[in-house]
């Protein structure tokens, strides 16, 4: 028996770093939104007693460093089910190292998948608090929607969706690293009023007016990427209506009010960049297709 997951990737409409705690991690502020760029995640049975991983993207790691061993991993202690064997194949087209949250996505999609799969009847709730254990972004891939995240980004308040529009998504041919990302916004001591709830306001108000002047990441101010700034000048210049970077980067993302002035910022970003996506926002998360 196999079981098949649609795993959707995330942006930050908006992201607010507060603080450093004790424990090393950070507290935030943040609004994510689930969008229609996916991966494929196929978990399957075998009776190898092993957890097996395939996947046809360059640089993932097909072993027990990958977000998807390690919940399967949980899965399987958390539910005290026996691993008889497992294959999981994913179909990459989240880019890694964006700040969409590829890998947390495939992570996800194992759980809900394996939820499925071994007939253990979880809960939202519960399949996200295996999904906190692996990684901060993993309960948000698994709900999806528009979100309003606290924390460390596992505490999750549904919000009403974000409004309709067209988000056009561009990756560079470089990555950041998440901790270097924290470790430039600990010494950037930026100082501005919490834009998050200021997004929070406007998405509950359905303006995509709103919702994109509101849109700003405390990443993208500490890091200063020139690159960042060129791809979001093309966009701009396409008229979209606000762009921003996604999590630690490197990915920026714009939104836009009109699908044709949309799809001719993607014909101009793949004239540069290889990494162009054109999606929607979505009102839900890791989905069992088959």
């Amino acid at each position: 028996m196999k079981v098949k997951v649609k795993a959707p990737a995330k942006i930050n409409l908006s992201l607010d770093v507060l603080r450093r705690r004790a424990d090393g991690y950070h507290d935030v502020s943040m609004v994510m939104q689930a969008v229609s760029l996916y991966d494929y995640v196929t978990v399957e049975q075998t009776e190898t007693e092993i957890i097996e991983i395939f996947c046809d993207y360059p640089d993932v790691p097909c072993n027990e460093k990958n977000i998807a061993y390690k919940c399967a991993e949980a899965f399987f202690s958390y539910t005290k089910t026996k691993n008889t064997g497992i294959k999981i194949t994913i179909e990459k087209k989240i880019p890694t190292q964006a700040g969409l949250a590829g890998g947390s996505a495939d992570g996800a999609a194992v759980i809900v998948a394996l939820n499925k799969l071994f007939l253990t009847y979880l809960k939202e709730d519960e399949l996200c608090e295996i999904g906190s254990k692996i990684g901060a972004d993993i309960p948000f891939c698994i709900v999806g929607g528009t979100r309003l995240a606290s924390g460390t980004g596992t505490t999750l308040k549904k919000m009403i969706n974000m409004p309709m529009c067209d988000i056009v998504i561009c990756k560079p041919d470089f990555s950041v690293s998440t901790a270097e990302a924290y470790s430039r916004i600990d010494s950037a001591n930026l100082s501005h009023p919490e834009f998050t709830a200021e997004m929070v306001r406007a998405v509950y108000a359905r303006d995509i007016y709103m919702v994109t002047s509101c849109m700003l990441n405390d990443f993208e101010l500490a890091l200063e990427l020139e690159p960042i700034n060129e791809i979001k000048k093309i966009m701009l210049m396409n008229k979209a209506l606000g762009a921003c970077m996604s999590g630690s980067g490197s990915a920026v993302f714009a939104v836009f009010n009109n699908l044709k002035k949309a799809e001719k910022c993607v014909s101009q970003l793949k004239s540069t960049y290889d990494k162009v996506f054109l999606a929607k926002p979505l009102k839900d998360g890791c989905e069992v297709i088959d």
